[in-house]
């Protein structure tokens, strides 16, 4: 269960397929929230950093490590290792990759190689095209790449990351669900785990995404931000259908009784 922080400038947002962007308040609060709900991860993603040519904001980064209290996965104008040295070091657990990848994945294979598998994540961002395969974008969604998902998820594999996490742009920011035959064509490709994103609005829309679409984890934004709807309470359905889920450091098997 893996909320994620789109920010932007100085709060975060929250659009509608990479678009049309609602400011949705602060950084930290949503952090010290979400540390109280039980997620098993927060994605933070500075959403301009690429656009705008500049390095993470290590300073805020920290600010936001320090409180802090699960695995933290920061995204955005990263482009050297250098840079994430500096991330590691400001307290972030992970770091996602995207654009850089595209334009230089060898960055991946050095990353990997040097600090481990297991800390870095491929970000990658994709559309649907008529012919219904899907298309990579970087930049925030604003330039396509060329690459088909499943031979760059692949390609991502076989470099060295450690996770995927599979953004459908057209479902983000919608709540009408997964894209599920996209999660499920990327999960059985790859043998290293595929969170899905972009498009929860019910809990059970996460279920499917994990029983249908094979996905070893599930984020989300708008779910949170928008409705009543919590990360501890989707664990407890998700339990209810024998998916195990880890509620106060325990697996939990629950059944729909």
């Amino acid at each position: 269960m893996i909320p994620t922080l789109l920010w932007k400038n100085i709060g975060l947002v929250k659009g509608i397929s990479f678009d049309s962007w609602r400011r949705v308040g602060p950084v930290l609060p949503a952090i010290k929230v979400y540390n109280l709900r039980q997620v098993d991860e927060i994605i933070v993603v500075d959403i301009t950093a690429t656009v705008e040519n500049r390095e993470p904001d290590y300073e805020s980064i920290s600010e936001f490590t320090a409180e802090c209290f699960v695995p933290i996965t920061i995204g955005g104008g990263i482009r050297t290792i250098d840079h994430i040295t500096k991330l590691l070091r400001a307290g972030a657990d992970k770091v996602s990759l995207n654009s850089i990848t595209f334009e230089n994945p060898e960055l991946v294979k050095e990353a990997a190689n040097r600090f481990g598998s297991q800390c870095i994540v491929a970000s990658i961002d994709v559309r649907k095209k008529q012919d219904d395969t899907h298309e990579c974008y970087k930049n925030s969604g604003r330039v396509l790449t060329g690459k088909e998902v499943i031979s760059w998820a692949k390609t991502m594999e076989d470099y060295g990351a450690g996770e995927i996490l599979l953004t459908s742009i057209d479902r983000d920011g919608t709540m009408t669900g997964y894209d599920l035959d996209l999660i499920k064509k990327v999960s059985t490709a790859v043998k290293i785990p595929v969170i899905a994103s972009g498009g929860a609005g019910t809990y059970h829309h996460m279920y499917e995404a994990i029983s249908i679409g094979g996905a070893s984890a599930v984020a989300a934004a708008s779910i949170f931000h928008f409705t009543e709807q919590t990360p501890i309470q989707a664990k407890k359905y998700l339990a209810g259908y024998k998916i195990p889920v880890r509620i106060i450091n325990t697996i939990l098997y629950e059944s729909n009784r």
